[in-house]
């Protein structure tokens, strides 16, 4: 790190790195040893103040937090990565790990020092964290774990218990950026194959030689700057240089899947939670017609692959990074089925979501400051974001195929109301475009229709718009049908 001057150290902000020895070891072996190197320390100071075997729980029983704290000024970052120690045991050998999970339990352990203790959650400790980096005037910033070198069937781990995911969720509760560290790992080692990434774990499966540490270092940068973050513009040739990594916030939290197996065609599904709700699990009783899709294929001949994820629109689907990471999996031979439309019809630049596309199919385009990305953002139009879905997906030897939203549950003199916007304007990017389309839309309504507002109530989880278990099979039989239906069918040879 470069040396400044005290009046220049009372000026410029700090980003303050706190973690475990993933982030800090000897001889450069940590994350944020070279991290530093990517920003220009004229503007910006990085501190490393990771210490190696400490936990959430014992960083701030240990004192090592309050010395952070009490340097914090206004204007500073505190970047958070804790996880890789907090599973350990709370009483035995290094004492050192926290209960599990998000809440407020806690429980008194004798020590193998004879002291008593009160221990709490990794999720008490985070926030207790965050929450006095925030009263400092600081930016806290969570991270995802870094990754094991531990490989199955050609793919690397990426989970390390729960710990990725429960970070994900305190940042989502505390409104706060969460950089995907795993996945952004874990992607890049996927692609670069066992072979390679093994000789940067020359000791165990979790700690890096200082050429990994640098390859870590490169992809927080890059995942910094795929979440939009100030501190970029705070970076040197080399961080500027590096290319960002599209941040979905919910990605780690939502366990989206990968194909099963990478040498399989895929069945890649885009969309929103009328496709795939929450975690794809059945939360509140609502699914999406996307998980029993999958029943409906022989999964020894192909990969069925969810990546919808609830409450995005087409716009947002793009801008927040889901299409990237669906690109980045998609090869020629695979098939993309998608389907837009029910979060399309919302306000441009409202402080809550600012998802809504411009209406129509068109190349119209509005400007506007995004609330949420405090970034200066072009809006296009309904129909313009499917077709970049569309030819993004020829260009990568992909099929796409065009799904109309299913409809609503509203009923009006007996029949269940169509879409006379959403469904049509998909319906001419298809027709545009030379792809085949499937009219849930009208398919669906029509089995409504004839099953009768009796049978219908059932088949939904919510008031008009989620369905059941059963409303997401019927809907999924739906699919099917129309797939088989169409004159180029590219799945045929993949149905049960």
């Amino acid at each position: 790190m470069a040396l400044l001057c005290v009046s220049s150290l009372a000026q410029v902000p700090t980003i303050w790195v706190v973690g475990d020895s993933t982030a800090s070891n000897v001889n450069h072996r940590g994350w944020a040893d070279p991290f530093a190197n990517y920003f220009d320390q004229a503007k910006v100071r990085t501190v490393n103040r990771a210490r190696a075997g400490r936990s959430s729980r014992t960083f701030l029983t240990e004192g090592l937090w309050e010395k952070v704290r009490a340097e914090l000024k206004p204007g500073d970052t505190v970047l958070i990565q804790f996880g890789h120690n907090d599973g350990s045991a709370p009483d035995k050998d290094r004492a050192r790990g926290s209960l599990p999970g998000l809440g407020d339990e806690s429980k008194e352990f004798t020590l193998p020092n004879g002291k008593q203790e009160t221990v709490f959650t990794f999720g008490h400790y985070m926030r207790q964290i965050i929450a006095e980096a925030k009263a400092a005037g600081a930016q806290p910033v969570v991270l995802g774990l870094t990754v094991r070198s531990i490989w199955k069937e050609g793919k690397v781990e990426r989970a390390n218990g729960q710990f990725s995911q429960w970070s994900a969720a305190i940042a989502k509760t505390a409104g706060l950026p969460f950089i995907d560290v795993t996945n952004a790992i874990a992607d890049q080692y996927d692609k670069l194959g066992e072979e390679k990434v093994k000789p940067w774990f020359p000791e165990d499966h979790t700690h890096t030689s200082p050429e990994g540490a640098e390859f870590t270092a490169s992809l927080v940068v890059a995942g910094l700057k795929g979440s939009n973050s100030p501190l970029a513009a705070f970076l040197s040739e080399k961080g500027l240089a590096v290319e960002k990594y599209p941040s979905a916030l919910v990605t780690t939290g939502l366990r989206l899947p990968e194909p099963r197996d990478p040498k399989l065609p895929s069945l890649l599904l885009i969309g929103d939670s009328t496709v795939r709700n929450g975690r794809g699990d059945g939360a509140n009783g609502q699914w999406g017609w996307g998980e029993p899709l999958v029943d409906h294929f022989d999964t020894t001949k192909i990969n069925v692959v969810n990546r919808a994820v609830g409450g995005l629109s087409s716009r947002t689907y793009l801008t927040g990074g889901h299409w990237d990471k669906v690109l980045a999996m998609m090869k020629p031979g695979d098939v993309v089925l998608m389907q837009f439309g029910h979060n399309d019809n919302g306000p441009l630049d409202d402080a809550a979501r600012a998802r809504g596309t411009l209406k129509g199919a068109g190349e119209e385009t509005r400007e506007v400051d995004n609330p949420i990305t405090k970034q200066h953002e072009v809006v296009h139009t309904y129909g313009w974001y499917l077709r970049k879905f569309i030819r993004d997906a020829k260009a990568k030897g992909a099929t796409p195929i065009m799904c109309t939203l299913i409809p609503r549950k509203t009923w009006k003199d007996g029949k269940i109301a169509r879409s006379n916007d959403y469904a049509k304007w998909a319906a001419e990017v298809a027709a545009q475009e030379s792809v085949e389309v499937v009219d849930l839309n009208e398919r669906i309504a029509a089995r409504y229709d004839a099953l009768g507002a009796e049978k219908v109530e059932p088949l939904f989880g919510d008031e008009h718009t989620h369905t059941s278990r059963a409303g997401a099979e019927l809907n999924a039989e739906t699919v099917i049908e129309a797939l088989r239906s169409l004159k180029t069918n590219p799945v045929a040879s993949y149905l049960k």
